[in-house]
């Protein structure tokens, strides 16, 4: 019996790993694929669409929504959280490293909205997806690279974090101005409001260290206050998932007196495994299941589709990889040294990875059904053939590295 728990107890160090995750959230997606377009798939679709929640607070939302919005806010509270980590302790504090990923997003968007505007200049009734192949999936990118790249160094790591950051932020903003018919200025100054309430929390000082002493627990003053913030970003029109990103960067990482660990560090713990081993895998689920109506042939035949592949699986390459050598060539941005270029280009191929924003931004940008499929199909065509260019060339990468590490090992012994 004490065996049994002591596996039991093993789970949570186990879904920590981004490998895992990695793999429950692939699990995920290719369950969702063929239960969508299964002879059952009309119960996919049921289920994604079926509504819940306080209408009196327009939260009533499909299933779908509240993964998208709502439980997703979990995985990037913790990435949000993992970069403020980075940028206060680790490889971000040095700014000239800090640019490069961030230059290289901006580039990375700017790329495939001009490749996907040029595929469809002379039909005016698509062009207004451009948006669609600025986005990355931070969610499926991070996992697959987990899966492919085991033994890269975790400075790449760190910079597609960092630029899956930014270019979900730039996505949002571009969402916000050019596909939103209007925002809540009150509930963004509402949200505003409360995140300064929740930085001031984390000072350490004052009323909060009184609260770190109360008897009272955290999570009860938290919780609450966290769902607050949420709740008014989601009233306001912006998506969501940006008020996990915003409290994750206002997390405090280093410990004052009295506490064994900084609040960054214990709730990274704490909420890593959901995150990996719930979030991730369900997100991946009711996220993924597009429907290949028509078939391949009307995708490629389709430029609203064709921009968003060659966009994706292109612009990105293009855009980060060039944007990223062109900086350090004009600035004083600079590589990490554990990083060589053609490491950077096989994370901007795993860029490539659009899915949920661009998926979002297709739902946007479109009113007719059949353009509608063909662009959704675009964005998974594009996606997996992203994630299978990626994973070459850093499977390949990282086994160099594997190899370059036990050499030095056998040289050290």
């Amino acid at each position: 019996m004490q065996k049994t728990r002591g596996g039991l107890a093993g789970i949570p160090d186990l879904l920590r790993s981004d490998a895992v995750g990695g793999l429950l959230l692939i699990t995920g997606a290719i369950a969702a694929l063929v239960w969508a377009n299964s002879p059952v798939g009309h119960s996919y679709e049921a289920l994604r669409a079926f509504s819940f929640g306080p209408g009196s607070l327009h939260l009533n939302l499909s299933v779908e929504a509240w993964v998208a919005d709502g439980l997703l806010a979990v995985f990037f509270f913790v990435v949000g959280n993992e970069l403020k980590q980075e940028f206060v302790h680790g490889e971000l504090r040095n700014p000239r490293r800090a640019m490069l990923p961030i230059v290289a997003a901006i580039c990375g968007m700017a790329v495939p909205a001009l490749i996907y505007a040029a595929v469809n200049l002379s039909r005016p009734e698509t062009l207004h997806g451009w948006g669609i192949p600025m986005a990355t999936d931070i969610a499926f990118a991070v996992a697959i690279l987990a899966v492919v790249g085991r033994h890269l160094p975790p400075a790449l790591r760190t910079f597609l974090l960092t630029l899956a950051i930014v270019d979900d932020l730039g996505a949002i903003v571009v969402i916000a101005v050019f596909y939103t018919s209007g925002l809540s200025f009150p509930a963004l100054l509402g949200a505003a409001a409360l995140l300064a309430v929740f930085g001031y929390l984390q000072r350490g000082r004052g009323l909060a260290a009184r609260l770190n002493a109360s008897p009272v627990p955290n999570w009860s003053v938290y919780l609450p206050l966290a769902f607050a913030i949420w709740a008014l970003v989601h009233a306001s029109g912006v998506h969501a998932t940006i008020a996990g990103v915003a409290m994750g960067l206002l997390m405090r990482t280093v410990p004052v007196a009295g506490e064994s660990a900084s609040p960054s560090h214990r709730v990274e713990h704490l909420l890593s495994p959901w995150s990996s081993g719930l979030v991730l895998p369900v997100f991946a689920l009711l996220a993924a299941g597009v429907v290949f109506e028509d078939g391949l042939a009307a995708v490629f035949s389709d430029t609203a589709a064709l921009g968003i592949i060659a966009g994706l699986v292109v612009g990105k390459v293009v855009g980060i990889t060039g944007g990223s050598w062109l900086t350090t060539r004009i600035t004083t941005a600079e590589l990490s040294p554990t990083l060589r270029w053609i490491d950077i280009t096989g994370m901007s191929m795993l860029a490539g990875v659009g899915f949920t924003v661009s998926l979002l931004i297709t739902e946007l940008s479109f009113s007719d059904p059949d353009v509608l499929a063909h662009a959704k199909a675009g964005v998974l065509v594009a996606s997996l053939t992203a994630t299978l260019l990626a994973s070459a060339v850093l499977s390949v990468r990282s086994a160099r590295y594997r190899r370059a590490g036990a050499s030095a090992a056998d040289t050290a012994d």
